[in-house]
């Protein structure tokens, strides 16, 4: 059975034909790259959307205790050791999640290609870098450092950090991989086409990184070094710490399965995911799921109980981590605007949701995990996220927080 055979065959059994209108408009080049999506996506995913109007149905909510400020100053000479060891030894690696453009912030390219610099140059890339080469020198040596970029953005990504020299990182330890994409369909579960000749996809979420490291046989590597613990950090956060000495004893000594740095609220309503226990386990509870009482719960001290907000780095074991995306990890409806291709082979660009993205989130592999320590970082010195050109988490404060941790801008 030949490319076309298998992509029709496929396309019949999940009933998504449409997605062949236009081939006979297309060119040998085009059909064959068209046969290769169709083969490489994952059409059972469509079936989600019968859950869109359901919602997300969580459990019980009750408050998890974080290892504050205050404790790790308490322990902070053994923590230390610990962590440092273990990054000596090679059992921690980092993975940078890196896979978005830089469209809020008014770029055409990937957002770690974009120059936060005031009197000079420098990247978002090249601040991460700079942030890990700190951890590098305290050690005495490499971590190795895994970047998760996507179809989006890997060619761009790929070819800044060839011209850029990887900003002094070796080229032994640093590696590429991309994300597993999902389709995108309209409400009635028909996948769109972007382009005659391509259908719509989009990022399968913050939570597909490891099925996507295991997809593209980073994973091997990964064993290889003999890593044992994976420190996930986003790419917008220019001054957050990775794989922290302090921040990766903790989670070891602890025995916990996941280290969560979070942040203290700036207020009650800030609009940041907030670490809690669900059920009893582990998990984030969103800033639009606080109730008003929960919001303002205190303990014993007086002091708020659901008030570490998460930044998006964690340390996961990586033992724990292939039994969890084992587990299989749900798939998140999303309503967005998705540009399509109508029935004439014109692009339209809805004003409107006109369909559905399917994400994988890293809150479902928190709360598929055993435990998780609730990790308390100064906020000024590690969460300076630059996500809008201006306005709240924007390039001016993440500036301001730059300089003021002594980094020249």
């Amino acid at each position: 059975m030949d490319k076309r055979q298998k992509a029709i065959k496929k396309l019949e059994d999940y009933n998504q034909l449409q997605l062949l209108k236009f081939e006979d408009s297309l060119d040998d080049d085009a059909k064959e790259k068209l046969y290769n999506q169709i083969e490489a996506l994952d059409f059972s995913l469509t079936a989600e959307i019968e859950k869109r109007k359901e919602g997300v149905k969580k459990g019980v909510i009750t408050p998890l205790k974080a290892m504050e400020i205050s404790d790790i100053e308490a322990e902070k000479e053994e923590l230390y050791k610990v962590g440092i060891d273990a990054i000596k030894a090679g059992k921690v690696g980092a993975v940078l999640l890196a896979g978005g453009m830089g469209t809020r912030l008014g770029s055409d390219n990937p957002k770690g290609m974009y120059n936060i610099g005031v009197t000079k140059e420098l990247y978002i890339f090249e601040c991460l870098i700079n942030n890990l080469m700190d951890v590098v020198n305290e050690a005495g040596s490499y971590i190795p450092l895994f970047v998760m970029t996507s179809d989006l953005n890997y060619e761009s990504t790929t070819d800044f950090f060839k011209e850029k020299k990887n900003f002094g990182y070796p080229d032994e330890y640093i590696f590429f991989f991309k994300q597993e994409m999902a389709p995108a369909c309209d409400y009635d579960g028909k996948i769109l086409l972007e382009e005659p000749g391509k259908i719509a996809v989009s990022p399968n979420g913050n939570g597909g990184w490891f099925l996507s490291m295991k997809k593209s046989g980073v994973l091997n590597d990964v064993k290889r070094f003999g890593i044992e613990w994976l420190n996930i950090f986003a790419v917008d956060n220019v001054c957050q710490r990775i794989c922290d000495p302090l921040f990766v004893g903790a989670t070891i000594l602890k025995n916990v399965s996941i280290g969560s740095k979070v942040v203290r609220k700036a207020d009650p309503y800030e609009k940041v995911g907030v670490m809690c226990l669900e059920d009893g386990k582990p998990s984030i509870v969103e800033y639009y799921e606080l109730t008003e009482d929960m919001a303002h719960e205190v303990d014993e001290r007086g002091e708020r109980v659901y008030n570490f907000g998460v930044i998006l780095n964690y340390l996961f074991r990586l033992d724990e981590l292939e039994e969890i995306v084992d587990k299989s990890l749900p798939y998140h409806v999303v309503e967005k605007k998705i540009p399509y291709v109508d029935e004439h082979g014109k692009t339209v660009k809805p004003e409107s949701p006109n369909g559905c993205k399917f994400e994988q989130l890293v809150l479902d592999m928190i709360h598929l995990a055993d435990s998780c320590l609730p990790y308390e970082v100064v906020r000024d010195r590690e969460f300076a996220p630059v996500k809008n050109k201006t306005g709240v988490d924007s390039v001016e404060p993440g500036s301001v927080l730059l300089k003021k941790n002594g980094v020249e801008i």
